[in-house]
C-alpha cells in the first residue's frame, strides 16, 4: 500500500470493516438452501434496485468505457451503453424468469426439456466462464486502476523499466511524424519495432508500485469474507452501501477534471469534434451497424446468463423483480454517460507526447493526478464496491449453479446444511479461479467482447424454450456445442497452432483510416522477433474464426473497414446458434407433451401475492395447466406468445420513453460540450 495517505488507507480499511460487519448480520437470514441462494425469495423493490444496480454497474464497465472513449470518442460508449434499449425487454424478462419458479439457470434447462445432462452441462460451462471471464475481469480492472493510482516516482525504475518507457516516449513521437510522411527508412524501421513492443504489450508509460498476486488475494479474502457469511441476503445488504460508493466514484472525477483543464469550455476546445459523437461514421469507431449488431447480440445473450434465475427468483414477487431490473438498469445508464465524460477529460489531459501507453490505465491515472487525500481512498473505495458487488452476485450465482445442479447429481440424499457447506466452499474456489484467470489476461476490450457473446448459445436456447413448443434436446445440444466451439473454444486454441498463426492468408493488414495496419483475423499481427524488423510476421491474440468462415461463403472480408468487420462476426454470433436451433428441432423428437403444458401453464400463472396465494394458484394450474391458454397470440401454434395485459402495455411504453429521454439527455449534454 506503500504512496498511500494515512487519510486514504482509513477509507478504504473502513470501508472492508463494514463490508464484513454486514456479512456477519445477514449470515442470520443463510439458513437452508432457498435463504442461502435466493434471500428467501423476500426482496422487495427496493433491494431488487440496488441488487440489479449493483450487478450491472462493475468497475470493468466504467473502466473499459472511459478507456473506449479515450481510443475512439464518445461512440466507443456503445459496448456499454447499447443497453438501454433493453429496458423494455427486461420488463418482460425478469417476470418470466420469476414466473418459472426455479432456483438455477440450469434448473430451467432440465425442467423444460426434461434433459439432466443439458442441465449439468450448461453448470459447468457457466462455472468455468463466470469464474474466468467475469470474476477474473473484475478483478482485472480493479488492479489496473490500484496500480495506476500507486506509481513509482522515476528515481526508483530499474534500467528495464526506464527503457520501457522511454520506448514508448519515442513512439509517441514517431507515430505524428509517420502519418506526415517525414521519416527516414531507418526512422520507420524503429517504428515498426515499437509498433511490435507495442503489441506485446512490453511498453509502458508509467510503472506501478503493486504487485498483482498479493493484490488479488488480498482483495479476494475480502469479497469472499461477506459472501461466504450471509450469501444473498449480505450481497443484496452490502449492494446499498456499494451503490452509494459507486455513485461517488462515478461522479468524483468529473469536477476535479474540469477544474485540472481549465472548465467545461475547454473540454470542447481540447477534444477534437469527431470525439463527441455518438453515433460515428468512421471506419475505426462504432458505428450504426456496429451499434445493431452488438444490440442483437445481446438481447439473445442476455437470456442465458447465471445471474438471471438468482436476482429475479430472490424477488418477493413478479412486479419486484420487473421493477428492480428496469429501475437498477435505468441508473447504470445514467452512470455510463457520467463514465464516457470522464474518458473525454482524459483525452483533455492526456494527448500527444503525454498520452498513456494503456488507455486502461487512463481511470486511475486520472485518480491519482486529480484527488487529494480521503478523495483518493473514496474512489478506491468506490471501485473496490463497483467490483465486489458484480463479483459477490456471479459468485453466488456460481454456486448455486455447482450445488444444485453438479454436485447433487453425485450426492443425492444432500441435506441444505451440507448444501449451504458446499456452497460456501464453491465460492471459495470460484473466488481462486477468479484471481488465476485475472494473472492472465492483458487486454480489457478483448475481453469485454467475449462476454458480449459467450452466452449466446445458451441465450438463444432459453429464448426458445420460453415461447416454442417443438424445440428439442438434440437441437439445443447441437448449437450450444458447434456454436460455443466457433465463439470461444476455436477461436483462442487455433492461436495457438504455428501453421495458423503464420498462414500468409491470414496475416492480411489494409490500412485503416488513420493510416495504420489493421489485422483482419487476428487480434493483432506482430513480428516474431520484435525487435528485427526484417522477421517473419505471425498472428496474436484471438483468431476471429467467424470472418474466415464469412470469407469461405464468399464475403470479402479483407476489404470491408475494421467497424464493419467487427459487425459481421457479432450478426454470425447472433444469428448462428437460430440456425442451428430451427434447423435441427424439426428432424428430432420434443419433449413429452404433459412436460410442455405443465411447464407453459406455470409461465402464465401470475406468481401469488402471498406464499398461501401462491401455493392455490400452482395448484390449480397443476390440475388444469391450460387453464391460461386463451391468452395466447397464436391459439393452436407451438408459438407461446401470449396478449399483452395493461401493466404489460403500460411498463413497455413508459421504459421505451425512458430510454429515449436518457438518450436524448446524454445526446444533448454532448452537443452542448463539443466544440
Amino acid at each position: 500500500m506503500t504512496g498511500f495517505h494515512p487519510l486514504d488507507l482509513a477509507v478504504i480499511f473502513g470501508y472492508f470493516g463494514i463490508v464484513i460487519f454486514l456479512g456477519m448480520r445477514g449470515a442470520r437470514h443463510s439458513e437452508g438452501e432457498e435463504g442461502f441462494f435466493l434471500a428467501g425469495r423476500k426482496l422487495g423493490k427496493t433491494y431488487q434496485f440496488f441488487l440489479n444496480f449493483g450487478n450491472s454497474t462493475d468497475v470493468s464497465s466504467a473502466v473499459s468505457t472511459a478507456s473506449l472513449v479515450y481510443q475512439q470518442g464518445v461512440s466507443g460508449v456503445w459496448l456499454t451503453f447499447q443497453m438501454v434499449f433493453l429496458n423494455p425487454y427486461y420488463w418482460f424478462m425478469n417476470a418470466w424468469f420469476r414466473r418459472v419458479r426455479l432456483v438455477t439457470m440450469a434448473d430451467l434447462f432440465e425442467d423444460r426439456l426434461g434433459s439432466r445432462g443439458l442441465a449439468r452441462f450448461y453448470a459447468l460451462f457457466q462455472t468455468v466462464s463466470a469464474m474466468t471471464v467475469i470474476i477474473g475481469l473484475g478483478n482485472f480492472v480493479t488492479f489496473k486502476i490500484a496500480s495506476a493510482i500507486v506509481v513509482k516516482p522515476e528515481v526508483e525504475w530499474s534500467a528495464a523499466e526506464r527503457a520501457s518507457v522511454e520506448a514508448y516516449r519515442e513512439l509517441r513521437q514517431l507515430e505524428p511524424a509517420a502519418l506526415r510522411g517525414e521519416l527516414s527508412a531507418t526512422e520507420c524501421e524503429r517504428l515498426e519495432t515499437l509498433r511490435n513492443l507495442k503489441a506485446r504489450g512490453q511498453l509502458h508509460s508509467q510503472i506501478s508500485r503493486l504487485e498483482p498476486w498479493s493484490f488479488y488475494v488480498v482483495y479476494a479474502l475480502i469479497v469472499g469474507t461477506y459472501i461466504v457469511l450471509g450469501g444473498m441476503k449480505a450481497t443484496a445488504i452490502n449492494e446499498v452501501l456499494q451503490s452509494v460508493l459507486i455513485l461517488a466514484f462515478s461522479v468524483i472525477l468529473i469536477p476535479a477534471g474540469l477544474t485540472a483543464i481549465g472548465g467545461l469550455p475547454e473540454l470542447g476546445r481540447r477534444v477534437p469534434a469527431a470525439m463527441f459523437e455518438l453515433v460515428s461514421s468512421g471506419s475505426a469507431h462504432i458505428t450504426g451497424l456496429v451499434l445493431i449488431s452488438i444490440l442483437l447480440v445481446t438481447v439473445v445473450q442476455i437470456n442465458g446468463i447465471i445471474g438471471n434465475m438468482g436476482i429475479s427468483g430472490s424477488a418477493r414477487n413478479e412486479y419486484a423483480a420487473r421493477f428492480g431490473a428496469v429501475s437498477g438498469t435505468f441508473a447504470k445508464r445514467l452512470m455510463v454517460i457520467l463514465w464516457s465524460f470522464c474518458g473525454l477529460i482524459a483525452v483533455a489531459m492526456y494527448s500527444g507526447e503525454g498520452a498513456l501507453a494503456d488507455p486502461d490505465t487512463a481511470w486511475g491515472a486520472m485518480s491519482r493526478q486529480l484527488l487529494g487525500p480521503g478523495l483518493l481512498g473514496l474512489m478506491l473505495a468506490g471501485v473496490f464496491a463497483a467490483n465486489m458487488s458484480r463479483v459477490a452476485a456471479e459468485t453466488m450465482c456460481v454456486s448455486a449453479l455447482f450445488v444444485r445442479n453438479v454436485w447433487r447429481h453425485f450426492q443425492p440424499d444432500l441435506d441444505e446444511r451440507g448444501a449451504v457447506r458446499v456452497g460456501r466452499w464453491t465460492i471459495v474456489v470460484a473466488l481462486a479461479a477468479g484471481i488465476a484467470a485475472a494473472m492472465h489476461m492483458d487486454d480489457i476490450f478483448a475481453v469485454m467482447q467475449l462476454l458480449v457473446t459467450v452466452n449466446v448459445p445458451f441465450g438463444a436456447a432459453v429464448m426458445l424454450m420460453f415461447f416454442w413448443r417443438r424445440l428439442t434436446v438434440p437441437a439445443v445440444w447441437s448449437a450450444v456445442i458447434v456454436a460455443s466451439l466457433i465463439n470461444i473454444l476455436l477461436p483462442l486454441a487455433l492461436t495457438k497452432i504455428p501453421a495458423v498463426r503464420t498462414a500468409a492468408s491470414l496475416l492480411a493488414r489494409p490500412l485503416d483510416a488513420a493510416g495504420r495496419p489493421a489485422p483482419v483475423y487476428f487480434d493483432a499481427v506482430v513480428r516474431v522477433h520484435a525487435d528485427d524488423p526484417t522477421s517473419a510476421v505471425e498472428g496474436r491474440g484471438r483468431f476471429h474464426l467467424e470472418l474466415w468462415l464469412l470469407r469461405r461463403t464468399g464475403l470479402a472480408v479483407d476489404k470491408l473497414t475494421p467497424s464493419d468487420r467487427l459487425a459481421a462476426r457479432f450478426f454470425f454470433n447472433a444469428l448462428f446458434p437460430f440456425v442451428l436451433l430451427l434447423g435441427v428441432s424439426p428432424f428430432t423428437q420434443p419433449p413429452a407433451r404433459k412436460r410442455l403444458d405443465q411447464f407453459y401453464g406455470k409461465m402464465k400463472t401470475p406468481v401469488g401475492a402471498t406464499p398461501e396465494l401462491e401455493v392455490m394458484a400452482m395448484a390449480e394450474t397443476r390440475r388444469d395447466p391450460q387453464r391460461f391458454d386463451q391468452l395466447k397470440l397464436w391459439p393452436g401454434s407451438a408459438w407461446e406468445f401470449t396478449k399483452w395485459d395493461r401493466v404489460d402495455t403500460i411498463g413497455f411504453f413508459a421504459c421505451g420513453a425512458i430510454s429515449g429521454a436518457i438518450i436524448a439527455l446524454f445526446w444533448g449534454l454532448l452537443r452542448l460540450t463539443a466544440p
